[in-house]
């Protein structure tokens, strides 16, 4: 097989990024403990393979992400520093008593939420600030203005939203350039594909795309049913629960198999047919193993062909996954446009 192209851009900055980034959510107890001797190695690897975007957010671990970032940025110096691409988020607050969370999109808010994550990681401005979520009695134009006085600030570079529709992207997008936009997208989700995708190569925006081995179905090694339901945000996602889950084990093996015929990872194949979508697209995946870490970076070196395609579209058409991604708890803030 012929190597992919391994670079990529955020939206219509020069900056060279490798076309597979980090999801540091893996960081903060997300998908099972993390400590800091394992966010060392993951970074320690990214830096060895190539690897120089990195997605975090303030709410990952109420700022655990951050500090780890942070704390290993610290013990390497201004070369990491330099190295490394960062984007992270604001916009989802969470009562520390309930747990119950809404969302925030006032520029004061936003901004002081920069701050503190700008300590977290002793950095004095982020390449890349995302909206986390929308808060639906804001218009997003007054959102994307907000965002553009930080980056005439100089504290960050570019803007970004995450699960946004559309027509939200192109509303932002007339006020001020949005850089990225964060999305679910995989073999197992494909909704993107209905308007996201498209608008997001017309503005020259990139799309971001999280969970791209769908949440461990795309890899050799899915969650086992008790593995899943001894995590909080799987134990009531709809695809983790019985029948859902056996049926889309039992679907996936056939991925799983074909990848072996093909002698790579399903990881690494589910990662690659992701950067065989479109040039402005960068997968994010995130782990906490360097042996997975090892598997993802090597989706650059498989080119999906045509041929490929079709023959994964037959074993995984399009609406192969059952149970919706989301519980209807977890549907609140991210935008529904298909």
């Amino acid at each position: 097989m012929k190597m992919n192209s391994q670079i990529r851009h955020i939206g219509q900055d020069e900056t060279r990024l490798a076309s597979v980034g980090i999801g540091a959510m893996s960081f903060s107890n997300f998908y099972g403990p993390c400590n800091d001797e394992q966010a060392d190695s993951i970074l320690t690897a990214a830096i060895d393979l190539g690897l120089n975007h990195i997605d975090t957010s303030n709410v990952y671990g109420m700022g655990v992400s951050e500090q780890r970032i942070g704390s290993f940025l610290a013990k390497q110096g201004r070369l990491a520093t330099d190295f490394f691409h960062i984007a992270t988020k604001a916009g989802i607050c969470r009562d520390p008593d309930t747990g119950v969370r809404s969302f925030n999109n006032e520029a004061s808010h936003l901004e002081s939420e920069l701050d503190k994550s700008l300590v977290r990681m002793g950095i004095e401005h982020v390449d890349l600030f995302y909206v986390h979520r929308r808060q639906s009695d804001i218009p997003i134009e007054e959102v994307a203005g907000s965002l553009g006085r930080l980056v005439q600030k100089g504290k960050i570079k570019q803007i970004g939203f995450s699960e946004i529709a559309p027509s939200s992207l192109r509303r932002a997008h007339a006020v001020f350039p949005v850089g990225a936009v964060q999305s679910e997208y995989s073999l197992s989700t494909r909704a993107p594909e209905m308007g996201l995708v498209q608008a997001c190569a017309e503005l020259g925006t990139t799309l971001v795309a999280f969970s791209p081995v769908g949440r461990t179905l795309l890899t050799d090694r899915p969650l086992t049913f008790e593995a899943a339901q001894g995590l909080d945000f799987l134990r009531g996602n709809p695809r983790f629960l019985s029948p859902n889950y056996e049926a889309n084990i039992a679907t996936s093996a056939g991925f799983r198999a074909y990848a072996a015929d093909n002698n790579v990872a399903s990881a690494s194949l589910a990662v690659a047919w992701l950067l065989a979508q479109g040039d402005h697209i960068l997968p994010i995946p995130g782990t906490r193993s360097v042996a997975h870490l090892n598997e993802l970076a090597a989706a650059r070196n498989i080119v999906v062909t045509e041929q490929m395609k079709a023959e994964i579209e037959a074993i995984l058409p399009v609406g192969w996954a059952h149970g919706d991604r989301y519980s209807q708890a977890q549907w609140v803030g991210p935008e529904r446009y298909c």
